[in-house]
């Protein structure tokens, strides 16, 4: 019984959900002062509870061999420390008028004064943060390998990735000018090495990524989408370096066409046509000055991982065969696709983030 909530629960956390169910982020400026309705009482008071054992899941694949991280001559530090409360919690900030929350996940043992990695995590439309984190199971290697991971919540359970999705792209709700402000106030509170600030997410937060990528990659080092492609046009997606990405994707996704077109889900925005994969990898690979070739270096299974050949920032593509709308080595959502074993997209991504960190100024 508790494993079949478990996975009700993710049904909205892939772009399936009724729009507006769960959305605790859309509150205005003059509400900011009442309480916070963020979803049952253990996410408010302590994120969610760590999956049920057994769950009856196949432990995934080992994951590609990750490149070695570059060296790091001047470890990042604060100075008197930085000493917000670990543990999982709700974060919350007034951003352009609106009550804007993140679910927070610090581990035990952060420690106040040593430069620690962030990643942001984004969920699904019609998603929400704490779906994301049952999602994707980043939590448990935020203890493992001791980092913050932050999962804010997007406006309306949605994001404004460019020309996708929901009332924040209708609305043109400035969400990378929220995520500067999560940024900075979690640098803050916090010892974040501004070299190791990263994002990833399912879906719309995949479009999200992409999105931060293109205007804010002073910021984010390095970015793993999944199941969501590039949601702005290439020509204005022109970030000042190189970004490494790391895009995963399955071939029978049904709401995120591989071979791109129209979403079946019309609640996403009338008249859209996403883009494909390939056009979209095409894009980061010129823009990464890669060559036209690919390197295969992981295959496994349904999973096929490639990277662009002679790139100035890596540029990579796991693609699923026959996977579905789903995250690789996550919990399964099954009426909208096989989730492969093959490959653990959360562990992949995090070696990724380890080996690119922002590179030194010119």
């Amino acid at each position: 019984m508790r494993r079949g909530w478990l996975v009700g629960a993710l049904v909205l956390s892939t772009g399936m959900g009724a729009p507006g169910c769960g959305d605790s982020s859309m509150v205005d400026e003059a509400d900011a002062a009442a309480p916070v309705d963020a979803g049952p009482p253990w996410v408010r008071d302590a994120g969610p509870p760590e999956p049920p054992d057994p769950i009856d899941l196949p432990e995934p694949a080992p994951s590609p061999e990750p490149d070695p991280p570059p060296p790091d001559p001047e470890p990042f530090s604060c100075e008197g420390g930085r000493d917000g409360p670990v543990g999982r919690r709700l974060h919350t900030l007034t951003h352009d008028g609106l009550l804007r929350t993140t679910y927070l996940h610090v581990p035990e043992a952060y420690d106040p004064s040593e430069g620690t990695m962030l990643v942001l995590n984004f969920h699904g439309f019609s998603s929400a943060d704490w779906q994301q984190a049952l999602l994707t199971r980043m939590g448990e290697e935020a203890d493992a390998r001791g980092f913050v991971v932050a999962y804010p919540q997007g406006v309306a359970v949605s994001w404004n990735a460019g020309d996708c999705c929901g009332t924040a792209w209708a609305d043109a709700v400035d969400d990378v000018g929220f995520v500067e402000a999560l940024i900075d106030e979690l640098s803050e509170a916090y010892c974040i090495d501004p070299r190791r600030i990263f994002a990833t997410g399912m879906s719309n937060g995949g479009f999200f990524s992409h999105r931060l990528a293109c205007e804010l990659s002073e910021r984010i080092a390095a970015i793993a989408p999944v199941a969501g492609v590039l949601g702005v046009e290439p020509e204005s997606c022109a970030p000042p370096r190189p970004v490494p990405v790391w895009q995963f994707h399955g071939t029978e996704d049904g709401l995120v066409p591989y071979e791109g077109g129209t979403p079946v889900v019309p609640e996403l925005g009338a008249g859209l046509v996403f883009r494909s994969v390939d056009e979209t990898m095409a894009h980061w690979a010129a823009r990464d000055g890669c060559e036209s070739t690919t390197t295969p270096f992981y295959e496994n299974g349904d999973v096929t991982c490639v990277g662009w050949d002679g790139c100035e920032a890596p540029v990579r593509l796991c693609t699923v065969d026959g996977g579905g709308h789903t995250w690789p080595g996550g919990l399964p959502v099954p009426f909208l696709g096989r989730t492969t074993r093959d490959v653990d997209a959360t562990d992949a991504m995090l070696d990724f983030f380890a080996a690119n960190p922002m590179p030194p100024a010119p």
